[in-house]
């Protein structure tokens, strides 16, 4: 048990017995529907305290959540800071927003309008206006970012951004695009213009205000009683919340079982199948678009993969079914080696991949690959994750490869992301983002996350499906793209597993976000 101080949880009579904790991964069985969320009441109870655990980075583990690798790093950081929004897809735009109130775009897609909701104020009492808007995108370029925080500057001309009153930003794209609220609101948190350093006491303009912080062990919060959501009269409820890093997922199920955390997350289907049967506890999963992909690179800047035949035997070797029933136990989607599933441009017309190692053994003879020796990266990030690789790897055996696995500790995979990128062979995960903004943020123009796929013709499909604006016209192009990456990809994709979390009876009001910020969390 570790020690942080605790006095900012006891705000308006905060209980700190009740103690929490939450985190990323799982799904239900073959035909049975997934548990739902226990039911909110008509107004949420304010009051208490929650701690949460999810697997961190230990002593990696850093405020700056522009070069956090870990889930923790950023879901601490949806507590401090607001975001612009989070991906929604049952919302009108595909957005459910945060900070602002909208985005508007013209008509031929060069311009997005963002409008800031009135009273959105920083933890110092200064306005969160549209210059600290403009800094925090520009933010990934100027400060440093992992990959997936770049999506804006890639797509939108920050440099022409015009500053049109306090609440008013107009952006323009860098070419048309009709993505671009998914793009702003996938990741983007606000903090003040002129912010260098990351720091307990910063001004921010979250649901909680961080009290106290250290690496490896957790961070505590008090309710920010200025943030915008509660102006709205939604949330956050709770006065106090405590994030703990808690690196094993069966430590976590025992945490929650034992009385020392209130809700546990990412916790596994064995433990999620034990929860389910007893009554003092409730097991949360989310439903699609909500899965979090477990994936393997095959670098193409390696000899054997830049032959399309070992990729296409590497993707026919895996047992997708046998990954969901044995390794998730039922609680798992098949994946068909492409991102995105359940969100509205996916290509769920192309056909899904089958296992079929007869076919697998004669691709690798025709590319000369018999007895090719490989070693699979990978880490226990999430549940599953270091499973799937070990089940893997039995897989390309089966078909004549000589594969072997190198098993990191919790929270170093992607520490040094230049050396992850230039692994031969590397597993990965990444949570729900819709297909097009996936490729375009991650793999358009052979971007260091593609490991050595650089398709122009593809990024160029990509591109002209962003920019339609007819409906038939997107899908076509996506489908297109999406069947080259199919045929053709460096990636595997053979499972999805949705968030799975354990919590006591009395949590409510977690919803589908994979980084949840707990602003609609309460104790009943």
């Amino acid at each position: 048990m570790y020690t942080l101080d605790r006095r900012a949880l006891l705000r308006s009579g905060a209980v700190l017995g009740l103690l929490g904790g939450a985190g990323l991964a799982g799904c239900a069985e073959d035909g049975e529907t997934p548990a739902p969320a226990p039911a909110a009441s008509a107004s949420p109870k304010a009051g208490g305290a929650l701690r949460a655990a999810f697997v961190g980075g230990g002593s990696a583990e850093t405020l700056n959540f522009l070069m956090g690798p870990t889930p923790l790093d950023y879901i601490r950081a949806r507590c401090m800071h607001g975001a612009l929004g989070i991906l929604d897809p049952q919302a009108a735009d595909g957005v459910r927003y945060e900070v602002l109130e909208a985005i508007d775009t013209s008509s031929d897609l060069s311009t997005y309008t963002l409008r800031l909701r009135a009273g959105a104020t920083f933890t110092d009492g200064t306005p969160v206006t549209a210059r600290d808007v403009l800094y925090s995108l520009n933010a990934p370029v100027t400060l440093g970012s992992l990959p997936f925080l770049k999506p804006p500057g890639q797509n939108f001309d920050l440099k022409s951004a015009r500053i049109v009153d306090d609440r008013t930003l107009e952006l323009p794209t860098k070419a048309p695009i009709a993505d671009g609220r998914l793009i702003l609101c996938q990741s983007t948190l606000i903090f003040k213009e002129g912010t260098r350093e990351f720091t307990v006491g910063m001004p921010t303009c979250g649901p909680f205000r961080l009290t106290a912080f250290e690496p490896g062990r957790g961070a505590t919060f008090e309710r920010n009683d200025d943030y915008v959501g509660l102006a709205a009269g939604g949330g956050p409820y709770l006065d106090g919340l405590e994030l703990r890093t808690i690196a094993d997922s069966t430590a976590r199920a025992s945490a929650l079982t034992g009385g020392q955390i209130d809700l546990a997350g990412d916790i596994g289907p064995v433990a999620a199948r034990t929860l389910e049967g007893d009554g003092t506890f409730t097991v949360v999963t989310s439903e699609l678009p909500y899965a979090t992909q477990l994936s393997f690179a095959m670098n193409l800047s390696f000899a054997p993969f830049q032959d399309v035949r070992v990729r296409r035997a590497f993707k026919l070797a895996v047992d997708r079914k046998g990954i969901v029933d044995t390794v998730l136990f039922g609680r798992g989607f098949v994946g068909n080696d492409l991102p995105g599933l359940g969100f509205a441009d996916y290509a769920d017309g192309i056909e899904q991949r089958v296992r079929d190692t007869a076919q697998a053994r004669k691709l690798l003879a025709e590319a000369g690959a018999e007895g090719l020796k490989v070693t699979l990266t990978t880490a226990p990030e999430m549940s599953g994750m270091a499973e799937t690789a070990t089940l893997f790897v039995e897989n390309l055996k089966e078909i004549g490869v000589a594969a072997k696995l190198d098993q990191r500790a919790p929270g170093q995979l992607f520490s040094d992301f230049a050396a992850y990128v230039k692994l031969p062979f590397a597993a990965s995960y990444s949570p729900p983002v819709p297909p097009l903004s996936n490729y375009a943020s991650t793999r358009a123009g052979g971007a260091p996350s593609a490991f050595g796929f650089n398709r122009p013709d593809v990024d160029q499909l990509v591109v002209q499906a962003r920019s339609a604006t007819s409906a038939d016209a997107r899908r076509s192009a996506a489908t297109a793209a999406q069947r080259i990456l199919w045929d053709e990809g460096n990636q595997i994709i053979p499972v999805l597993v949705p968030s799975v979390i354990g919590q006591k009876a009395n949590v409510r009001g977690i919803v589908d976000d994979p980084f949840t910020n707990f602003s609609q969390t309460y104790l009943a």
